[in-house]
């Protein structure tokens, strides 16, 4: 028996779960100081996909500005939305080891991140939209 609609990539599978849960993160370093340069946010980016993969997680899209980054999260439920959480104390080691002297200018402690964020579902929106508006965030350089 054939199928009446063709596959949805947005739609996923369990063993005992459909899903598409897409959720928009705005994370902010500390003191919003603007430490990201193009270079960092391509490494950042790289870490992010790393780490989210490890919590079977799909970092859909990422940009970012001198002074935050956004992140287009597809998750599974039994991972809790602040997901964009989990890679950064992950991504601070490295960014301390990979570009030491750059961001000592912008630590005034031992935290990088701020311990707020912006956390929104993205139900209402077309995940279109949200994926062209965090691809045209002015990134530096």
């Amino acid at each position: 028996m054939e199928p009446r609609w063709g596959p949805n990539p947005d739609i996923r599978r369990g063993r005992t779960v459909v899903y598409s849960l897409h959720a928009h993160l705005v994370c902010t370093p500390k003191y919003r100081r603007g430490p990201f340069t193009d270079e960092i946010l391509r490494r950042c980016e790289k870490v992010m996909r790393a780490v989210c993969t490890d919590f079977e997680t799909e970092l859909v899209e990422f940009n970012g500005e001198t002074d935050h980054v956004h992140l287009l999260v597809h998750y599974p439920p039994k991972v809790s939305v602040p997901v964009g959480r989990l890679p950064q104390g992950v991504f601070a080691r490295r960014l301390r080891q990979e570009f030491p002297g750059h961001i000592r200018k912008y630590l005034w402690g031992d935290h990088f991140w701020s311990p707020s964020y912006f956390a929104a579902s993205c139900g209402g929106a077309p995940l279109s939209i949200i994926k062209e508006y965090i691809e045209n965030q002015k990134r530096p350089g």
